[in-house]
């Protein structure tokens, strides 16, 4: 009896970075749309309770610009800023529920969001790191599109 096996390795492009179904590879793409989600909403509770909740938030900036066009624009009118956060959390939550075409968008800006937030001080970067290599890892194990989908 002969087999027919081939012993070369596959592609790297197509090695996942860990075996997953495809539902445990949707299902961290749904718990990562509910987080942006939920942080929206406790963003919306917080600025509804108060707003200078978030004036020394950026006190820990790691740049001058940073640091001063956080008090001269955003506490300037920080509810404005607080819903455009909340609404930016909301579409990516949004994004990253919905998958396809979209998720790919959701992860973008989910990745954006943690990469700056890193300019706000070294104590975000111990969040942010570790979140940016499970959403990396995340969004390069998410399903692809099916052909023909929007």
């Amino acid at each position: 009896m002969s087999h027919s096996t081939s012993t070369h390795p596959a592609p790297l492009s197509e090695v996942p970075v860990w075996p997953a179904t495809p539902r445990h590879r949707t299902l961290g793409r749904k718990v990562i749309g509910g987080l942006f989600l939920v942080s929206a909403g406790i963003h919306i509770g917080l600025f509804s309770a108060d707003v200078q909740v978030y004036r020394h938030f950026a006190d820990g900036g790691l740049f001058p610009f940073v640091r001063e066009g956080w008090q001269d624009i955003v506490m300037a009118n920080p509810a404005v800023w607080c819903l455009l956060l909340a609404a930016g959390e909301l579409l990516i939550g949004t994004l990253l529920m919905v998958g396809g075409r979209a998720a790919r968008w959701g992860w973008g800006g989910a990745i954006g969001f943690h990469v700056l937030l890193m300019l706000f001080g070294f104590g975000f970067w111990l969040w942010s790191v570790p979140a940016l290599v499970v959403l990396v890892v995340l969004a390069r194990n998410d399903p692809p599109p099916l052909p023909g989908s929007r």
